[in-house]
């Protein structure tokens, strides 16, 4: 008995109809990056470890499906670490590739290796998709696209303005109403480290921060004092959960807390200067606001980063993000080459999206004509018209076979196909063709030119 097939947790399969809505998305988003000045590129789905490892921190590295060496790759495996069974120098000997975990580190390698190319600065977009050995659940899939877009060789925070900017144009030609753009900066969460006296464990302070949505107050402060900071520090910490009103009066008493961190200000003077610009440009259906517990996990943000929620009423994890990294490109060779950068959720926004009902009807629509196949000759004859009717712009199909009426039927209405054409012997003697509306059932003899003008009306 066959053995019956499965797929690997974390992947799906996608139908007709969620390509179509999938695709939808994709070309809103790919024309606002168009819009706003970014170019396309694509990289390979995998890449040399070397180029990827130590770039997430520990978690992030933890995530990375690795590829095994090809050929025998346990043949020059040093047998003290086969019998050791340390998979970690074991990994090392037996794996050199992996599958890219996100977008923006192959962006820097991209960035190093074609520096002699590229006219800096470099606004480029990917839409391409990317791996996570993550646990499965609701919205989070071990194989998924990201749509990226950076900025790199500028320190201006013009451009971090401009990609509030086009999350809000994005969100809102997609009908999505309501989203939030949370903001924050990496120099607040260094200033609140040194505040502290916590600035040596800077990462583990952060990455435990970042969970504060996931496991809240407690928890994180659980991970703190078990990563080794201390109570007395976690307790200055304090005020950061209990900060609330608008942007700028959590931005008020964020300058209070951080007065004696040069660092810390520095980062707030940033945060300042984006709520001003957006003042002056309100957003169309976005808000922006200010969580000062948003970390990012990743150890290459260094400025502000970007965190986007759906709508209040849809319980889901973010669906963007990213932020400013100012020498990513240093762990390649490239010194001093500031980049800014975010990313949109496909999947995400995908389940957003059908959960409240916002794709338009219209974009699943496929095959707007089939014509019935009575038979060769009548098949030729009506393949004829299929090329015409197609070179004039409509989605139009022959059924294959010549088979009973009824069963053609049941396919025209099976796919939704609005109009089926009759041509059988009479039509064809007349030079005229039978078509038939599938929903109200009315019929009409007409020549090929005078389906082709009443239908244009219809698929205007």
């Amino acid at each position: 008995m066959a053995q019956k097939p499965g797929l690997p947790k974390g992947t799906r399969d996608f139908s007709p109809e969620e390509v179509a809505k999938r695709n939808y998305i994709i070309q809103q988003i790919s024309h606002h990056f168009s819009n706003f000045g970014f170019q396309p590129i694509e990289t390979p789905s995998f890449e040399n470890n070397s180029t990827l490892l130590g770039k997430y921190g520990d978690e992030g590295d933890r995530l990375i499906f690795k590829i095994l060496n090809s050929g025998d790759f346990l043949a020059k495996v040093k047998d003290e670490a086969y019998q050791a069974k340390d998979s970690n120098s074991l990994a090392q000997q037996i794996t050199e590739k992996s599958l890219r975990y996100d977008l923006t580190v192959p962006f820097a390698r991209y960035v190093v290796q074609h520096q002699n190319e590229i006219d800096f600065p470099f606004k480029r977009y990917q839409i391409q998709p990317v791996w996570r050995a993550d646990r499965p659940q609701k919205g989070r899939f071990r194989e998924f696209y990201q749509c990226d877009a950076d900025v790199i060789g500028s320190k201006s925070l013009w451009q971090e303005v401009e990609f509030i900017q086009l999350y809000d144009a994005v969100f809102s030609s997609l009908g999505l109403n309501g989203v939030s753009i949370n903001i924050n900066n990496r120099k607040v969460l260094s200033g609140l480290a040194e505040v502290i006296g916590e600035t040596d464990k800077l990462i583990d302070f952060t990455v435990a921060l970042d969970k504060l949505d996931k496991i809240g107050r407690a928890g994180v402060e659980k991970e703190m004092l078990e990563k080794g900071i201390s109570q007395e520090a976690i307790q200055k910490l304090a005020p950061v959960f209990e900060f609330s009103g608008d942007f700028d009066h959590q931005l008020q008493d964020l300058s209070q807390l951080l007065s004696d961190s040069e660092v810390g200000l520095q980062g707030i003077q940033e945060l300042q200067f984006i709520s001003n610009c957006i003042k002056e440009m309100p957003l169309q259906t976005a808000q922006l606001s200010l969580n000062i517990t948003l970390a990012r996990g990743l150890n290459y943000y260094t400025g502000c980063i970007f965190e986007v929620s759906a709508p209040e009423e849809v319980k889901m994890g973010s669906i963007g993000g990213g932020g400013r990294y100012d020498d990513l490109t240093g762990i390649f060779g490239l010194k001093d080459m500031s980049g800014v950068g975010i990313s949109f959720g496909l999947d995400r926004i995908y389940l957003v999206l059908e959960e409240l009902d916002l794709f338009p009807k219209t974009i699943t629509e496929g095959t707007q004509i089939l014509f019935i196949n009575f038979g060769k000759n009548e098949a030729l004859y009506a393949l004829k018209a299929v090329s015409k009717l197609r070179k004039k712009g409509f989605s139009v199909d022959l059924y294959p076979d010549a088979a009973k009426m009824k069963k053609q039927m049941n396919f025209a209405n099976k796919r939704n196909i609005p109009y089926v054409i009759l041509a059988g012997e009479a039509e064809m003697q007349k030079e005229v063709f039978t078509l038939k509306n599938m929903q109200s059932g009315e019929q009409f003899e007409l020549n090929l030119n005078q389906i082709a003008q009443r239908l244009a009306d219809k698929f205007a």
